[in-house]
């Protein structure tokens, strides 16, 4: 089957490169991803992939059953929003969204998700178990897509047992993948504070 995911992703890369390209055309901010969910759902349309829309939103759940779903269940997770970035990149396919811009490579990781469910459909006769495939909004936005997209029910029938994701990293030759133990990447909160009392000016002495 090696062999088999490796010719359907040979066979499939224009089409992905030009999936890719559109997506960083047409960037959209946290929890605003009308359009970007619209194109995700048009594709999977086209390749019979099942799934749900309007999860938290703009999310979009996908599911590809192998034979014998029930025996595992695994997630594929790729992010779907762009950053509040003015793009000075002069590319064909630079942004049109003024003050937008996919800087943090999730168009990529859109695209990866995309393809993995296009390959997953073709070859789904040959694996066992199901693979739930997660467009999540609002990664960028606190409280975070993912959170909203569980409360919502993305975790649920069925139940996976693992969700793998993966993180664009220009510095790294093409072709290959990095892996570590333990946590990777930093986490940002957001904290907000109500002050009630008397006004005044912040910067005053008393």
């Amino acid at each position: 089957m090696k062999d088999r995911i490796k010719a359907l992703a040979s066979e499939f890369a224009p089409d992905l490169v030009a999936c890719r390209r559109h997506l960083h055309t047409y960037p959209e901010l946290s929890f605003q991803e009308f359009e970007t969910s619209k194109f995700i759902q048009q594709q999977l349309d086209s390749w019979g992939v099942s799934y749900r829309a309007g999860v938290a939103g703009t999310g979009v759940v996908a599911l590809i059953e192998g034979r014998n779903p029930g025996k595992k269940v695994i997630a594929l997770r790729g992010d779907i929003d762009a950053l509040p970035i003015e793009e000075a990149n002069n590319v064909p396919y630079k942004s049109q969204h003024a003050g937008v811009m996919h800087a943090c490579g999730h168009d990529v990781h859109t695209t990866v998700a995309l393809g993995a469910a296009r390959i997953l459909q073709q070859v789904r006769d040959e694996f066992e178990g199901t693979v739930k495939i997660l467009f999540q909004p609002g990664e960028e936005k606190h409280p975070g897509g993912a959170s909203l997209m569980i409360q919502d029910g993305a975790l649920d029938n069925p139940k996976p047992e693992a969700i793998l994701g993966l993180h664009v990293l220009p510095a790294m030759e093409t072709g290959l993948l990095g892996f570590r133990a333990g946590k990777y990447m930093a986490s940002a909160d957001e904290i907000y504070i109500t002050v009630r009392g008397k006004g005044g000016h912040a910067a005053a002495l008393t």
